[in-house]
């Protein structure tokens, strides 16, 4: 059931190549914010995801975002037990990844580890995975571009949001790169919640995956992301072999912030 896994990160597969706007990052990357959402299909619970921005801190010798992100399936739903750990070392910009650490739980009860390094000095990628606590394989390739991972993506999404035009954007996933068009309209679209008494204003994007994921995710996604500086994902959708996926906004923790209301 890992498709609501593949919905979140499908709304934010992007790849810098020097064309982000910078501005918004510290505005979004406000530590202690924590955002759970909902992930379900025709309105049945799939699981939860939780993104926290940690404090900041150092890597390498620069000062860098830090991302967690935990998935969780529902524990009500048959033969399914998803419970992941990510963490993402991330741009001050918030648009794109030095460092990223996987932590999926087996159903045997162990712990599997994946641990992706991006060296943007020496153009260098390296992909370690771990069973066990032993390396059981390691790859490297040769980058051109600034990379985003599992759980930084949905920050360089709300990044750029505020772009309003298409990207052809890569990024590695589940140790694998990927190709996303996505389009920033800019149009803005009044969406409700069930977290929220009010029509929240929002800003919303499509794009295409043109790969297949598990369950047969692919092809067109719909977000919706607050009209304000915050920038906070709403509301998304995603095909897979079934039907549509929703993901939606259930709580949140962030200074001064509240979804915008409609006008």
């Amino acid at each position: 059931m890992r498709v609501f896994l593949r919905v979140f990160f499908a709304l934010g597969v992007f790849v810098v190549g020097g064309l982000y706007a910078s501005g918004q990052g510290s505005g979004i990357l406000q530590p202690g914010e924590e955002l759970v959402y909902r992930v379900s299909y025709l309105n049945v619970t799939l699981g939860t995801v939780k993104s926290i921005v940690q404090p900041y801190t150092t890597l390498d010798g620069r000062t860098v975002g830090k991302i967690k992100v935990v998935i969780t399936s529902h524990p009500n739903i048959p033969f399914v037990s998803l419970n992941s750990v990510y963490e993402s070392w991330i741009d001050t910009s918030a648009t794109f990844s030095y460092k990223f650490n996987a932590n999926t739980l087996q159903g045997d009860g162990t712990w599997s580890f994946e641990q992706y390094f991006f060296d943007y000095t020496t153009k260098k990628a390296t992909i370690e995975k771990y069973w066990k606590k032993e390396l059981v394989s390691k790859k490297e390739f040769t980058i051109k571009k600034r990379y985003n991972d599992g759980s930084s993506l949905l920050f360089a999404a709300r990044a750029l949001l505020r772009d309003n035009k298409g990207y052809k954007l890569r990024c590695v996933i589940m140790d694998d790169t990927v190709n996303t068009l996505i389009d920033y309209t800019g149009k803005r679209e009044n969406v409700e919640i069930d977290a929220a008494s009010y029509p929240v204003r929002t800003v919303y994007f499509a794009g295409d995956a043109d790969w297949t994921g598990v369950y047969g995710l692919t092809g067109r996604f719909e977000g919706w992301f607050s009209d304000d500086e915050a920038c906070i994902p709403i509301k998304a959708k995603m095909r897979v072999y079934v039907g549509s996926v929703s993901l939606e906004l259930v709580s949140w923790k962030r200074n001064n912030w509240q979804p915008p209301k409609a006008n």
